[in-house]
Protein backbone atom coordinates (compact mmCIF):
# COMPACT_ATOMS: atom_id res chain seq x y z
CA UNK A 1 0.00 0.00 0.00
CA UNK A 2 1.04 3.66 -0.77
CA UNK A 3 1.28 5.57 2.50
CA UNK A 4 0.90 9.51 2.60
CA UNK A 5 3.36 10.35 5.14
CA UNK A 6 4.28 12.28 8.01
CA UNK A 7 7.31 14.54 6.93
CA UNK A 8 9.30 13.03 9.93
CA UNK A 9 9.17 10.05 9.19
CA UNK A 10 12.36 8.41 7.21
CA UNK A 11 11.88 7.47 3.68
CA UNK A 12 11.15 3.95 2.93
CA UNK A 13 13.88 1.77 1.63
CA UNK A 14 11.99 -0.75 0.04
CA UNK A 15 9.73 1.57 -2.07
CA UNK A 16 10.46 2.25 -5.76
CA UNK A 17 10.19 5.66 -4.81
CA UNK A 18 10.20 7.60 -1.35
CA UNK A 19 9.19 11.17 -1.44
CA UNK A 20 9.80 13.26 1.57
CA UNK A 21 8.69 17.20 2.32
CA UNK A 22 9.16 17.94 -1.14
CA UNK A 23 8.24 21.35 -2.22
CA UNK A 24 8.92 23.64 -4.76
CA UNK A 25 8.23 27.51 -5.28
CA UNK A 26 7.89 29.35 -8.18
CA UNK A 27 8.64 32.96 -8.01
CA UNK A 28 5.37 34.09 -5.58
CA UNK A 29 3.71 30.63 -6.27
CA UNK A 30 3.89 27.51 -4.31
CA UNK A 31 3.41 24.77 -6.82
CA UNK A 32 4.08 21.86 -4.75
CA UNK A 33 3.77 21.77 -0.69
CA UNK A 34 5.10 19.06 1.38
CA UNK A 35 4.53 15.46 -0.82
CA UNK A 36 5.05 12.55 0.96
CA UNK A 37 4.08 9.38 -0.71
CA UNK A 38 5.49 6.19 -1.37
CA UNK A 39 5.17 3.90 -4.39
CA UNK A 40 5.23 0.59 -3.85
CA UNK A 41 7.78 -1.76 -5.71
CA UNK A 42 6.14 -3.54 -8.59
CA UNK A 43 3.08 -1.66 -8.39
CA UNK A 44 1.47 0.97 -11.37
CA UNK A 45 0.39 4.12 -9.98
CA UNK A 46 -1.54 6.46 -11.29
CA UNK A 47 -0.59 10.29 -10.05
CA UNK A 48 -3.82 12.33 -10.59
CA UNK A 49 -5.15 15.85 -10.31
CA UNK A 50 -6.38 18.66 -11.94
CA UNK A 51 -4.51 21.30 -13.97
CA UNK A 52 -2.16 22.88 -11.90
CA UNK A 53 -2.06 20.22 -9.31
CA UNK A 54 1.69 19.98 -9.30
CA UNK A 55 1.70 16.57 -10.88
CA UNK A 56 4.45 17.67 -13.26
CA UNK A 57 6.74 19.48 -10.89
CA UNK A 58 6.12 16.64 -8.74
CA UNK A 59 7.43 14.11 -11.24
CA UNK A 60 10.20 16.29 -12.32
CA UNK A 61 11.60 16.52 -8.45
CA UNK A 62 11.16 12.94 -8.52
CA UNK A 63 12.89 11.88 -11.19
CA UNK A 64 16.20 14.76 -11.00
CA UNK A 65 15.13 16.91 -13.75
CA UNK A 66 14.20 19.60 -11.73
CA UNK A 67 15.58 19.63 -7.72
CA UNK A 68 13.18 20.41 -5.40
CA UNK A 69 13.43 24.05 -2.77
CA UNK A 70 12.82 21.30 0.19
CA UNK A 71 12.43 17.53 0.63
CA UNK A 72 13.97 14.79 -0.45
CA UNK A 73 13.77 11.94 -3.16
CA UNK A 74 14.70 8.03 -2.72
CA UNK A 75 14.46 5.50 -5.95
CA UNK A 76 15.00 1.79 -4.59
CA UNK A 77 16.76 3.45 -1.21
CA UNK A 78 19.46 5.79 -3.11
CA UNK A 79 19.23 9.22 -2.76
CA UNK A 80 18.59 10.84 -5.68
CA UNK A 81 20.63 14.14 -5.25
CA UNK A 82 23.57 12.70 -3.00
CA UNK A 83 23.63 9.96 -5.35
CA UNK A 84 22.48 11.19 -8.88
CA UNK A 85 24.58 8.66 -10.76
CA UNK A 86 23.22 5.61 -9.33
CA UNK A 87 20.09 6.91 -9.03
CA UNK A 88 19.25 7.80 -12.36
CA UNK A 89 20.58 4.28 -13.55
CA UNK A 90 17.29 3.01 -12.31
CA UNK A 91 15.29 5.32 -14.19
CA UNK A 92 13.60 5.45 -17.20
CA UNK A 93 11.80 8.85 -17.88
CA UNK A 94 9.06 10.18 -20.30
CA UNK A 95 8.96 14.08 -19.28
CA UNK A 96 6.16 16.31 -20.43
CA UNK A 97 6.32 17.74 -23.72
CA UNK A 98 9.68 16.11 -24.26
CA UNK A 99 11.42 17.10 -28.02
CA UNK A 100 12.81 14.38 -29.77
CA UNK A 101 16.15 14.63 -32.43
CA UNK A 102 12.94 14.11 -35.10
CA UNK A 103 15.37 13.85 -38.06
CA UNK A 104 16.84 10.88 -36.87
CA UNK A 105 15.09 7.43 -38.02
CA UNK A 106 13.39 5.59 -35.13
CA UNK A 107 16.31 3.22 -34.55
CA UNK A 108 18.77 5.59 -34.76
CA UNK A 109 17.00 7.53 -32.08
CA UNK A 110 16.78 4.46 -30.15
CA UNK A 111 20.20 3.54 -30.82
CA UNK A 112 21.68 7.06 -29.72
CA UNK A 113 19.44 6.58 -26.63
CA UNK A 114 21.27 2.99 -25.69
CA UNK A 115 24.65 4.60 -26.55
CA UNK A 116 23.94 7.76 -24.37
CA UNK A 117 23.42 5.38 -21.31
CA UNK A 118 26.60 3.73 -22.23
CA UNK A 119 25.44 0.79 -23.13
CA UNK A 120 28.15 -1.30 -25.70
CA UNK A 121 26.77 -1.32 -29.36
CA UNK A 122 26.07 -5.03 -30.14
CA UNK A 123 23.82 -4.82 -26.66
CA UNK A 124 22.12 -1.78 -28.15
CA UNK A 125 21.59 -3.06 -31.30
CA UNK A 126 19.28 -5.95 -30.07
CA UNK A 127 17.70 -3.71 -27.33
CA UNK A 128 16.63 -1.32 -30.44
CA UNK A 129 15.29 -4.34 -32.49
CA UNK A 130 13.27 -6.12 -29.14
CA UNK A 131 11.71 -2.48 -28.68
CA UNK A 132 11.04 -2.02 -32.10
CA UNK A 133 9.13 -4.95 -32.63
CA UNK A 134 7.08 -4.29 -28.91
CA UNK A 135 5.92 -1.51 -29.44
CA UNK A 136 4.97 -2.21 -33.66
CA UNK A 137 7.39 -0.15 -35.12
CA UNK A 138 9.47 -2.45 -37.01
CA UNK A 139 7.98 -1.43 -40.32
CA UNK A 140 8.94 1.96 -39.35
CA UNK A 141 12.14 1.65 -38.40
CA UNK A 142 14.19 3.88 -40.57
CA UNK A 143 11.34 6.21 -41.28
CA UNK A 144 12.37 9.60 -39.57
CA UNK A 145 10.46 10.26 -36.57
CA UNK A 146 9.33 13.76 -37.61
CA UNK A 147 7.11 11.64 -40.04
CA UNK A 148 5.67 9.70 -37.21
CA UNK A 149 2.07 10.15 -35.89
CA UNK A 150 0.92 11.28 -32.24
CA UNK A 151 0.86 7.73 -31.04
CA UNK A 152 4.70 6.25 -32.76
CA UNK A 153 6.01 9.43 -31.17
CA UNK A 154 4.91 8.53 -27.88
CA UNK A 155 5.89 4.82 -28.64
CA UNK A 156 9.30 5.16 -29.70
CA UNK A 157 9.87 7.83 -26.86
CA UNK A 158 8.20 4.88 -24.41
CA UNK A 159 10.67 3.30 -26.03
CA UNK A 160 14.04 5.54 -25.69
CA UNK A 161 12.90 5.21 -21.92
CA UNK A 162 13.18 1.59 -21.39
CA UNK A 163 16.19 0.62 -23.39
CA UNK A 164 18.35 0.48 -20.63
CA UNK A 165 16.15 -1.91 -18.94
CA UNK A 166 14.87 0.91 -15.31
CA UNK A 167 14.05 -0.54 -12.44
CA UNK A 168 11.50 2.74 -12.74
CA UNK A 169 9.51 4.19 -15.42
CA UNK A 170 8.30 7.55 -14.59
CA UNK A 171 5.68 8.58 -17.34
CA UNK A 172 3.80 11.93 -17.83
CA UNK A 173 1.18 12.25 -19.57
CA UNK A 174 2.08 9.27 -21.88
CA UNK A 175 -1.29 8.58 -23.15
CA UNK A 176 -1.69 11.78 -24.11
CA UNK A 177 -3.07 12.04 -28.16
CA UNK A 178 -2.46 8.93 -28.54
CA UNK A 179 -5.44 6.87 -30.47
CA UNK A 180 -7.44 3.89 -28.54
CA UNK A 181 -4.95 1.11 -30.23
CA UNK A 182 -1.62 2.47 -29.90
CA UNK A 183 -2.80 3.19 -25.82
CA UNK A 184 -3.58 -0.15 -26.03
CA UNK A 185 -0.55 -1.68 -26.96
CA UNK A 186 0.75 1.06 -24.48
CA UNK A 187 -0.92 -0.39 -21.19
CA UNK A 188 -0.14 -3.90 -22.23
CA UNK A 189 3.77 -3.25 -22.24
CA UNK A 190 3.53 -1.27 -19.37
CA UNK A 191 1.92 -3.93 -17.50
CA UNK A 192 4.02 -6.78 -18.68
CA UNK A 193 6.80 -4.42 -17.54
CA UNK A 194 5.00 -4.52 -14.45
CA UNK A 195 4.90 -8.00 -14.26
CA UNK A 196 8.81 -8.87 -14.62
CA UNK A 197 9.44 -6.92 -11.72
CA UNK A 198 9.42 -2.68 -12.75
CA UNK A 199 7.63 -0.13 -11.18
CA UNK A 200 5.45 2.17 -13.19
CA UNK A 201 4.66 5.71 -12.36
CA UNK A 202 1.99 7.60 -14.74
CA UNK A 203 0.41 10.85 -14.72
CA UNK A 204 -2.64 11.43 -16.57
CA UNK A 205 -5.83 13.06 -16.85
CA UNK A 206 -8.56 10.10 -17.24
CA UNK A 207 -10.26 8.51 -14.27
CA UNK A 208 -11.17 5.77 -16.02
CA UNK A 209 -8.28 4.97 -18.08
CA UNK A 210 -6.03 5.09 -14.43
CA UNK A 211 -8.96 2.54 -12.82
CA UNK A 212 -8.29 -0.13 -15.12
CA UNK A 213 -4.64 0.23 -16.38
CA UNK A 214 -3.17 0.81 -12.25
CA UNK A 215 -3.18 -1.04 -9.36
CA UNK A 216 -2.49 2.14 -7.13
CA UNK A 217 -3.30 6.13 -7.21
CA UNK A 218 -2.27 8.88 -5.76
CA UNK A 219 -4.22 12.17 -6.18
CA UNK A 220 -2.63 15.46 -6.22
CA UNK A 221 -4.33 19.05 -6.03
CA UNK A 222 -2.97 22.60 -4.61
CA UNK A 223 0.25 20.68 -4.56
CA UNK A 224 -0.74 18.44 -1.94
CA UNK A 225 -1.24 14.43 -1.96
CA UNK A 226 -5.22 14.32 -0.95
CA UNK A 227 -5.39 10.13 -0.92
CA UNK A 228 -3.25 7.69 -1.74
CA UNK A 229 -3.02 3.61 -2.01
CA UNK A 230 -4.76 1.03 -4.10
CA UNK A 231 -7.27 1.92 -6.96
CA UNK A 232 -10.04 -0.07 -4.90
CA UNK A 233 -8.75 1.60 -1.32
CA UNK A 234 -9.37 5.42 -2.81
CA UNK A 235 -12.43 4.55 -4.74
CA UNK A 236 -13.71 3.47 -1.68
CA UNK A 237 -16.74 1.78 -3.67
CA UNK A 238 -17.23 5.28 -5.93
CA UNK A 239 -16.21 5.06 -9.03
CA UNK A 240 -12.64 7.12 -9.47
CA UNK A 241 -13.91 9.96 -10.85
CA UNK A 242 -16.77 10.78 -8.95
CA UNK A 243 -14.20 10.08 -5.68
CA UNK A 244 -11.02 12.23 -7.75
CA UNK A 245 -14.34 15.28 -7.59
CA UNK A 246 -15.17 15.02 -4.22
CA UNK A 247 -12.08 14.96 -2.84
CA UNK A 248 -10.66 17.78 -5.13
CA UNK A 249 -14.16 19.71 -5.46
CA UNK A 250 -15.03 21.99 -7.94
CA UNK A 251 -18.14 20.71 -9.56
CA UNK A 252 -20.60 23.65 -10.29
CA UNK A 253 -24.18 24.10 -11.31
CA UNK A 254 -24.90 24.22 -14.80
CA UNK A 255 -27.54 26.33 -14.43
CA UNK A 256 -28.30 29.75 -16.86
CA UNK A 257 -27.86 28.30 -20.13
CA UNK A 258 -31.51 27.51 -20.95
CA UNK A 259 -31.11 29.37 -23.87
CA UNK A 260 -29.01 26.11 -25.69
CA UNK A 261 -32.60 23.97 -25.08
CA UNK A 262 -33.90 23.08 -28.45
CA UNK A 263 -37.63 23.86 -29.04
CA UNK A 264 -40.14 23.57 -32.02
CA UNK A 265 -40.21 27.28 -32.58
CA UNK A 266 -36.77 28.66 -32.36
CA UNK A 267 -35.89 29.26 -35.66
Amino acid sequence: MIRVTQPTAPPDPGAALSLRGIWKRFGDRIAVSGVDLDVPAGSLLGLVGPNGAGKTTTLSMATGLLRPDAGTVHVHGTDLWASPDAAKRRLGVLPDGLRLFDRLTGAQLLTYAGLLRGLDRPTVAARTEDLLAAMDLTADRDTLVVDYSAGMTKKIALAGAMIHAPHVLVLDEPFEAVDPVSAANIRDILRRYVDDGGTVVVSSHVMDLVQRTCSHVAVIAGGHVLDAGTVEQVRAGQSLEDRFVELVGGRRETGGLEWLRTSSDSG
